[in-house]
């Protein structure tokens, strides 16, 4: 019946029964980015990494919603591989965590042993269904200018909208001469781009590795052979662990061999971060592809912030899979339209401030009324709920007035689009002699928020100024005036906003263990 009346007002119905989504104004919000004359649908796309293994993986991943994919790196015949396994390991890096929600993994992996006759016929297959993502070709060759130029050429004619030069694999291709051999030298960076410019008309990227000393010094050399940008990061090269009999893992064969591999997820964030922000801030309107730990709207937006223009994906799919995507474009679209509303200025993306509370109900504040802090456990907590009981026992609930209904917030500012967050962080990420050491801040712990764990007086008392007291009664912690404003304490705290950083009163003089001499002169930039 349903089909039947739509059919009436011309509107199709799906064969198979699926209800609507929701719909708000948050969705009417535009996240798609121009980069290279290239037109995204959303800044989101899949790395050129197991996620891109085949064909039927990207287009799968198109028709989920990603904005674009990285076909998995490619070479001439000449210089096809075979993969080892194990390969690919959860990491090391979040303790003994099972399942999915891995902070990290690592691989051994190669490229892809695919033939470069197959990507080529993929790429022309996913284009023509897929016409409105964008499609950019990985390709790999060692330092040869006729290979680079042969398989450049062939990428474009496929009908690649783009091309990433992958010049940074940490392991197994080094050795062969290409990729991380190649991506740490800036000259050889420097001439391969001018191969590869000289050969082909679309836009090429120059995928980056961590794994050197100054990464603004390889993307100037891609940006002076004509690149169009680059991709930042790769993986960085680690050993992910040994077991307690001293095998490495992954081991391979009965050798138990294994190499040093490439990390990647959440671990290597503020890795790629300091990549991205450094080469943004060295070349400025450089055009940049980020990679390494993204793994939500949240974590797209701070790259976006740092200076990148779209987003390569890969861990947060292997814990997942590719509906990630649904999340990721919700997220930014929302974490944009808050950004329109005047009621929302104090929230920290899509977190409004953290009340006063214990387990998540608001609390009283019982020390300014019986004159002295109460502990959240045993007897403390028995006389808690006492005086609590007490006080609403003695209010009468129904003389309060009933809340009034929160009028809807409506947007004051016009909606920002994702290239008005690009680089805005950059103005405030400079040299440490930039930074202000007379404007100091001190902790202030919440006694009523305070679950009484004594994380803080721990880390404090062993790792910091000693700066915390600790009652042995009450159990409730104090900081006194040696605090320096480390945070630590904040750090470690499992209570959100139960510590809070505040401006210090009055100037701040660090104990020095012995005087300085009159006539010592520091060396440090004067403020």
């Amino acid at each position: 019946m349903h089909k039947y009346l739509q059919s009436l007002h011309g509107l199709p119905v799906l064969a198979e029964p699926a209800l609507p989504n929701f719909f708000t104004p948050i969705d009417l919000v535009d996240i798609g980015v121009e980069m290279c004359g290239l037109k995204f649908p959303n800044p989101f796309g899949l790395a050129s990494a197991p996620p891109t293994t085949a064909a039927p993986m990207i287009r799968r991943a198109f028709e989920a919603g990603w904005g674009f994919a990285l076909t998995k790196t490619f070479v001439l015949d000449k210089d096809i591989v075979t993969n080892v396994s194990p390969r690919i390991v959860k990491g090391t890096t979040s303790g003994y965590l099972y399942g999915p929600g891995q902070g990290s993994f690592l691989n051994i992996e190669l490229i892809s042993e695919k033939t470069c006759a197959y990507w080529c016929q993929i790429v022309t297959e996913l284009k023509r269904d897929f016409p409105d993502r964008i499609l950019i070709a990985s390709i790999m060759c060692g330092f040869n200018e006729e290979d680079w130029t042969l398989l450049a050429s062939q990428a474009e004619k496929a009908g690649a909208d783009a091309l990433e030069l992958n010049l940074s694999c940490p392991h197994g291709m080094g050795e062969r001469g290409m990729g991380l051999a190649c991506g740490q030298d800036a000259e050889m960076v420097r001439n391969i781009c001018l191969w590869v410019r000289a050969a082909v008309k679309i836009p090429f990227f120059a995928k980056l590795t961590p794994n050197v000393t100054s990464i603004a010094v390889i993307a100037r050399a891609a940006q002076e052979g004509k690149a169009d940008g680059v991709t930042a990061t790769n993986t960085v090269s680690g050993l992910m662990g040994l077991k307690a009999d001293a095998t490495p893992w992954p081991g391979v064969g009965k050798e138990k061999f294994t190499t040093y591999g490439g990390v990647s997820g959440n671990a290597i964030r503020p890795i790629a971060l300091r990549a991205v922000s450094t080469i943004a801030r060295e070349l400025p309107g450089f055009p940049i592809l980020a990679t390494g730990g993204i793994d939500s709207a949240e974590a797209g937006l701070q790259f976006l912030h740092a200076g990148a223009t779209v987003l390569q994906v890969c861990s947060a799919v292997q814990n997942q899979d590719f509906t990630l995507i649904e999340d990721y474009c919700t997220g930014l679209r929302t974490l944009l339209y808050l950004k329109s509303l005047d009621e929302c200025s104090d929230w920290d993306g899509q977190s409004p401030p953290t009340l006063r509370h214990q387990l998540g109900k608001p609390v009283l504040t019982i020390a300014d009324v019986i004159g002295q802090g109460v502990p959240n456990f045993g007897e403390g907590k028995k006389k808690r709920q006492e005086f609590i009981s007490e006080e609403k026992a003695r209010l009468n609930l129904l003389d309060a007035a009933p809340p009034s209904n929160r009028p809807v917030n409506v947007p004051k500012h016009p909606l920002p689009m994702i290239k008005d967050m690009i680089g805005k962080s950059l103005p405030m990420i400079s040299a440490y002699g930039d930074l202000d050491n007379k404007q100091q801040q001190v902790a202030v712990i919440d006694e009523e928020m305070c679950i009484n764990c004594g994380k803080c007086y721990m880390t404090c008392n062993d790792s910091g100024y000693q700066a915390i007291t600790f009652d042995p009664m009450t159990h409730l912690t104090k900081v006194t005036d040696d605090c320096t404003g480390c945070t630590l304490c904040v750090s470690v705290c499992p209570i959100i906003d139960c510590i809070r950083m505040v401006d210090r009163d009055g100037p701040y003089t660090p104990k020095r263990g012995i005087p300085l001499a009159k006539e010592t002169v520091s060396h440090m930039p004067a403020q």
